[in-house]
């Protein structure tokens, strides 16, 4: 049976949550968080949940405290609404250092938070280089716990692919030759004794 698929976002870092929206061709649904003058979070989701499946993506980042607290109200205004399935994607996890003692008397607040947001209503959560995998073990719903560097190892080798084909060695490069730091004496290409090739700035088109 398919359930309709629904993203919301806070307030924490909206370009990611529309560049999110673009790639998936998912529209943002329409949520209003505002604050009254006391700095109380306010949220109302201005269309129908009943029954879909629901990705929130509000990362904990500084000010984390607001930001946490974002994610809690409208986690509880989308169970409230009868959302079939609420998905909490946090591309950073607040307080996820403290995720053990160290000294006594200190709290695991990394376990806290994993505690409130269970006790707020989401079913799933989504996250991204968690300081510690044991992070995890702290819920007792699912986590996804995914991982940005295969991503950025990708993104990376196709830029240096990229550059290397559209750069081309210098005359002295070519000829088989370069100066050596000193600029003294002419090096072999071909020699491992601290050989150096200039090459010419990229010319990108």
């Amino acid at each position: 049976m398919a359930y309709e698929l629904k993203l919301f976002s806070g307030n924490a870092n909206r370009p990611l949550a529309d560049e999110i929206s673009q790639y998936l061709r998912v529209p943002l649904a329409d949520a209003d968080v505002d604050r009254f003058s006391d700095g109380e979070i306010f949220v109302q989701i201005n269309e129908n949940v009943r029954g879909a499946d629901v990705f929130l993506i509000q990362p904990t980042c500084p000010p984390v405290n607001d930001n946490l607290m974002e994610l809690l109200v409208l986690i509880d205004a989308l169970k409230r609404a009868s959302a079939r399935r609420i998905t909490a994607v946090l591309p950073y996890y607040g307080y996820g250092r403290q995720d053990r003692k160290v000294q006594p008397r200190v709290p695991i607040t990394a376990k806290l938070v994993a505690d409130l947001l269970t006790a707020a209503g989401v079913d799933r959560v989504m996250a991204l280089d968690l300081h510690a995998g044991q992070i995890q073990g702290f819920f007792n719903i699912p986590v996804d716990h995914l991982f940005a560097t295969p991503v950025i190892i990708d993104y990376l080798g196709k830029r240096t692919s990229g550059t290397r084909s559209s750069c081309r060695p210098t005359r002295a490069a070519s000829s088989g030759h370069a100066r050596s730091p000193s600029g003294s004496r002419p090096t072999s290409r071909s020699s491992t004794s601290g050989a150096m090739v200039r090459m010419s700035p990229c010319l990108c088109t």
